[in-house]
């Protein structure tokens, strides 16, 4: 035992004092915090303003689509502007209701001023994510449509520039939007959308928005209904109130807490994937490399090589545990300081759910088994893997002859991931407890469940089941590490391994 853990130290310290170690646990965590933020920072920052024509040829629908961007853009600068003002916040202010149908951004600041840090600054409004432009030289409504259209083709097609009246710069279209006269009468007036760009539909669905709901209001006025007796018992809602049979009398409402209770598993899964993947590759990298370096025919010279890869599989093992400790540390302090923002003035508003949300996941993981199944799971996959994939260092010269066998178990691999976002929603189901009971697939199905309440028997069952096959992995992969280690030449057929396997 004592040279097994001296082979650990020594793998330990040789990873430990590789700069992509330290790399791995720095850079993993900024990635999944910045990863968090640039969809939204994207959205907001990364995509221009759009200039589009807009070409009405029934002559009575273009103020109605106009007023209506109009009104989105008026919201869209009230929540950048809440969103503002509630990171500068005084501490202990609030934040004042903030009207989004006619937001101006002067009479918003002369409300919250009082309110804000004295260094706050001044709000700058976002860019307008449309703007309508005039048309270019050449395109006339007055014509036929398909004259129309063929020059408004020519111009998005060509992605020609031209500069309007009162511009200093050219411009080139992002869309041109027709609104013809619908077929028969009575009928919805029609929206020929021209774009390039397939993928951005924001602007087409909100002028087939407009469209739909003038066209509603002026038929329920044509058919003496009045539009605002419509409106009002259109938005009535029912009163729908969210209940848990899990929770106590008296607090059956289910909220943010809960939410994340059914959810953050699927993160924790994933990291639990990143884990076991990554260390049992350092643990390929580590047996290939010493074995073509022939550094391997010397250790065997001192221990033997069942010492040699239980040495191996413990040093990775504690390399695995401090990368994951230093991931989960990670968590805690952004959510310290997330919580500390928010309540301090210098993050989101208090009360807020991005104020919220890090007070509820520091309770989660401190009142759950979330952590402590974590650890026990990514123990017990990593042993199951590793001993595997050290199985396959053994029998290969180098990382191309291992490829082979590592796309396999990558595509092995790949199944939790691909469940991942199912499982919460039916936690206890059929699949999700048959997946449970397949070993290679136990440590994710079941970390995935961890909050859900699973059957005991699923719980103690699983973890007896994956016990005794890690067992027999180790068993089988340490025959055939010991028959394979000191081999060269050409990598070893399954049938080959099948047979070390059984002793032969």
């Amino acid at each position: 035992m004592r040279n097994a853990l001296l082979i650990a130290w020594r793998e330990f310290a040789e990873n430990a004092k590789t700069r992509g170690f330290w790399f791995g646990i720095l850079l993993f965590p900024l990635i999944w915090i910045v990863g968090a933020q640039i969809p939204a920072l994207l959205a907001k920052k990364g995509t221009p303003t759009r200039n589009f024509i807009l070409l009405d040829l029934t002559g009575r629908t273009a103020p109605v689509v106009e007023s209506a961007l109009k009104r989105d853009e008026q919201r869209r600068a009230a929540q950048a502007f809440r969103e503002w003002a509630a990171a500068r916040l005084s501490t202990g202010n609030a934040l004042p209701k903030v009207a989004s149908e006619d937001f101006e951004a002067v009479n918003a600041m002369d409300l919250v001023r009082p309110l804000l840090r004295t260094n706050a600054g001044e709000f700058v409004p976002p860019q307008p994510r449309f703007r309508r432009v005039p048309p270019p030289p050449g395109i006339r409504p007055e014509v036929d449509l398909a004259r129309l259209e063929a020059e408004v083709r020519g111009w998005l097609r060509d992605g020609r520039s031209y500069t309007p009246e009162g511009e200093d710069a050219g411009i080139t279209l992002f869309a041109a939007a027709l609104i013809v006269e619908g077929h028969g009468s009575n009928a919805a007036p029609g929206l020929r959308f021209w774009s390039e760009n397939q993928a951005d539909t924001d602007l087409r669905e909100r002028i087939d928005d407009a469209l739909s709901a003038d066209f509603r209001r002026r038929e329920y006025v044509r058919l003496g209904i009045d539009p605002k007796v419509i409106a009002r018992v259109e938005g009535a809602r029912a009163d729908v109130v969210n209940l848990s049979p899990r929770k106590a009398e008296g607090e059956e409402r289910v909220g943010l807490p809960d939410l994340l209770r059914q959810w953050a598993p699927s993160a924790f899964v994933y990291l639990l994937w990143v884990a076991v993947f990554s260390i049992a590759q350092m643990l390929l990298n580590s047996v290939i490399e010493e074995k073509s370096n022939r550094i391997i025919e010397v250790l065997l010279s001192s221990v033997t090589p069942t010492e040699l890869m239980a040495g191996k599989l413990i040093g990775i093992a504690a390399i695995g545990l401090v990368m994951i400790t230093a991931w989960i540390g990670t968590l805690f302090v952004v959510a310290v300081w997330f919580a500390g923002s928010a309540g301090g003035g210098g993050g989101a508003a208090a009360g807020s759910p991005a104020a919220q949300l890090p007070l509820e996941l520091m309770t989660l993981l401190g009142d759950s088994w979330i952590l402590p199944a974590f650890a026990l799971y990514f123990l017990l996959g990593y042993v199951l893997y590793a001993g595997v994939i050290l199985a396959i260092g053994s029998t290969c010269n180098t990382i191309k002859d291992a490829q082979n066998y590592m796309g396999v178990i990558v595509l092995l691999m790949m199944v939790p991931l691909v469940a991942m976002t199912f499982i919460p929603r039916d936690p206890n189901g059929p699949i999700a407890t048959a997946l449970s009971w397949i070993p290679p697939y136990t440590p994710f199905v079941m970390m995935n469940r961890v909050t859900a309440g699973p059957p005991m028997r699923d719980v103690l069952g699983t973890v007896v089941l994956l016990v005794v096959v890690d067992a027999l992995v180790i068993w089988g992969c340490g025959r055939v590490f010991r028959a394979a280690v000191l081999r060269t030449g050409q990598p070893a057929s399954l049938a080959q391994i099948w047979r070390w396997m059984r002793g032969r």
